[in-house]
């Protein structure tokens, strides 16, 4: 665990948010039957695991991305750099420096092009001291004791 743990500004209930769409992003799989005409119910409603026009998970996941300013974008660059091992967290200012090569307006492309970029999110966040379950139980993301993270 690094002396100086990294200083956020990027609010981790905004990364879970961001890494469980796009979990739910990326469990889903092209459309198998697309003049299929049963009801939801019928079919167990598995349609839902489909990539279907008008789906609105990648726009969520764009949409939150979108939302955050340049401090933010690199914080979660950096977290799922950190996250796949590209970095430490000793790294985290190099990371950061490094996010902005990224154009701001490809981060969401970026991310979700990034096969298993929920489990970097997830890895990175953990390392921070902050758990995913921890965060569906509750809604808030809260560091576990003693992780001496700051929120800016």
């Amino acid at each position: 665990m690094p002396q100086d743990q990294p200083q956020l500004t990027l609010r981790p209930d905004t990364a879970f948010y961001i890494l469980l769409k796009a979990r739910e992003f990326h469990a889903k799989v092209e459309e198998v039957d697309p003049d299929e005409g049963s009801n939801p119910a019928d079919d167990k409603n598995v349609d839902v695991l489909e990539f279907n026009p008008g789906d609105a998970v990648e726009e969520e996941v764009a949409s939150a991305i979108g939302d955050l300013n340049e401090d933010e974008l690199m914080d979660l660059i950096a977290l799922v750099w950190v996250g796949r091992g590209d970095f430490t967290l000793d790294e985290w200012q190099e990371a950061r420096e490094d996010a902005r090569r990224i154009d701001r307006t490809q981060v969401a492309h970026y991310v979700l092009g990034l096969p298993m970029v929920s489990d970097a999110l997830e890895d990175a966040l953990s390392q921070l001291g902050y758990d995913l379950a921890t965060y569906l139980d509750s809604g808030v993301a809260q560091p576990s004791s003693g992780s001496g993270i700051e929120v800016v």
